[in-house]
């Protein structure tokens, strides 16, 4: 036993000892795994670590930035917040996060890299009611309806041939202004430049829309009333609203712009259902050619199963051409006219052009626009200092996005700074002064393929009425330049100050008598 005892203590100690290097390597390669878990369990939770939010001024609990925000001067409070947080800033707006945007590089990130994510734009409270619910173009979210709706309105509004076809309304109804204007001439008096300059264009969108026109005594008074209107609902759109930035108290209306705005809206609505009614009853009475848009809505609007119209559809579309349509061009020929009148270097440049081009014995046409390089550029420079749209439609991005390294949460609200970015002095020359000629030395136009100027928006949501707003507006401000000298009524002066909204428009009425220039009365005739 003895000897089988100690033979089993020699197996035994033999065992101990082989097993002893097997161990350490056992404790190696343990320890080794412990360490490649704990990197790659800290890799994982890095790369699930979102990167910051964007820098920006620091919020009040609840409430945010909101009471050091003046909504009169939004545009340039961002403007000068940016010099500190820099061109990609977050603004608390109670519970609602907001992004702006103030470079030409940061709007390229939103609106061409990140062009899908950043498609939809944020319906506030009250464009549910003046868009039926955010069921137009403006509102409704990226995606089969809304490019069925924009689709519409291109094809049958702004293709070019389908404004040369309507050259003959807006050269009517532009004839009609220059004839009441002289009418007014004659007796000295003054006139105010933006309720004509509004009957001209919503008479042309109005009879090409459903082949509506105002004129004779009518004219002034519903035009004047009309214009009211229509500015009242986009200023409403302009005011902050704080029902946009605590949804869960916007059933109590506390500013009462809902209410406001039901009430203007109704207005417009009697109107929209009246003119409905009597082209119900004409679909299919006339030609494809011959028809306007109202009755080609309501021809096409069941031909597409997957993005079928009903009439609340079409009255958006209606909402839409009238508000937008109307509206931004109209201030943005004022803007351009009460920077003409108020600056005589450039009236003088812009007239001997006219008289070169055109001549006193004739009238403008527009077959003579792309003649006129310099009023072009007056043009392109009105909207560079006084842009439509001074932070655009806010977008709001259908998903997390990480823009320059920062994150962008969804649902944020995205404020395009335009106003600020067309003002940078990186990016323009002498960025405060009114100088049309920047326009003769380069190639910008309104596409929105340069991010520095960006009038009417870039990527999929850019304004879809661009060709139809240049034509109104150059003809327009080229008729009313070529037929009268303007001059300030006695004891008092132009001036050019902004009020900000979502549109922005002039502070102030332009208001000025007209003097007839032309060598042959005849030429203010019809």
């Amino acid at each position: 036993m003895g000897t089988a005892s100690s033979k089993s203590n020699i197996n035994l100690s033999q065992v101990l000892n082989t097993e002893e290097p097997y161990s350490s390597v056992m404790l190696a390669v343990a320890a080794l795994l412990a360490v490649v878990c704990y990197l790659w369990i800290q890799g994982k939770s890095k790369s699930k670590k979102e990167p910051p939010l964007p820098p920006g001024p620091w919020p009040l609990p609840i409430v945010g930035n909101l009471p050091f925000l003046n909504s009169d001067v939004l545009h340039t409070q961002f403007q000068a917040l940016t010099l500190k947080y820099g061109p990609l800033m977050k603004i608390h707006l109670g519970s609602k996060l907001a992004i702006v945007v103030s470079s030409p590089d940061m709007a390229r990130e939103v609106l061409k890299t990140h062009d899908i994510t950043f498609a939809n734009h944020d319906l506030p409270e009250v464009g549910k009611i003046n868009t039926y619910g955010g069921e137009d173009i403006l509102w409704s979210p990226y995606g089969t309806h809304w490019r069925r709706l924009r689709k519409l309105c291109v094809m049958k509004m702004f293709t070019t041939p389908t404004l040369e076809a309507s050259y003959s309304t807006r050269r009517e109804e532009t004839r009609q202004t220059i004839v009441h204007m002289s009418e007014m001439a004659r007796e000295g008096s003054p006139v105010n430049l933006g309720e004509q300059i509004f009957l001209s264009i919503f008479n042309v969108v109005t009879r090409m829309m459903w082949g509506a026109t105002v004129e004779g005594d009518e004219r002034t008074s519903l035009g004047n009333e009309l214009k009211t209107l229509i500015s009242d609902i986009s200023d409403i759109e302009g005011i902050q609203n704080y029902s946009d930035f605590f949804p869960l108290f916007s059933r109590f209306d506390f500013q009462g712009l809902v209410k406001q705005m039901k009430g203007h809206v109704k207005k417009l609505d009697l109107l929209f259902d009246r003119v409905m009614e009597s082209h119900v009853k004409m679909v299919g009475k006339k030609s494809e050619e011959e028809e306007d848009f109202l009755q080609y809505l309501l021809r096409v609007k069941d031909d597409d199963e997957k993005a079928p119209l009903s009439m609340t559809h079409v009255k958006s579309l209606l909402m839409d051409m009238v508000l937008g349509g109307v509206d931004t061009s109209v201030n943005a020929s004022e803007f351009a006219m009460a920077e003409i009148v108020s600056r005589p270097e450039v009236l003088n440049k812009i007239r001997q052009e006219l008289d070169q081009v055109i001549g006193k014995d004739n009238i403008v046409e527009e077959s003579h626009l792309p003649k006129l390089p310099y009023l072009q550029a007056v043009m392109k420079e009105t909207l560079r200092l006084h842009p439509t749209l001074p932070l655009l439609v806010p977008h709001r991005n259908s998903e997390t996005s990480v823009v320059a390294g920062y994150t962008v949460p969804k649902d944020s609200k995205i404020f395009i700074n335009v106003w600020a970015i067309h003002r940078d002095p990186k990016n323009w020359d002498e960025p405060n002064e009114f100088k049309p000629e920047r326009f003769l030395e380069n190639s910008l136009d309104f596409n929105g393929g340069d991010f520095k100027y960006l009038p009417f928006g870039s990527g999929r949501r850019i304004c879809a009425a661009i060709n139809m707003a240049e034509r109104l507006v150059l003809f327009n401000i080229a008729s009313l330049l070529h037929s009268f000298d303007w001059k300030a009524p006695q004891g008092q002066k132009f001036e050019v100050e902004e009020k900000f909204g979502l549109v922005l428009k002039l502070k102030s009425p332009l208001v000025a008598i007209p003097v007839p220039r032309l060598s042959d009365p005849k030429l203010y005739t019809a």
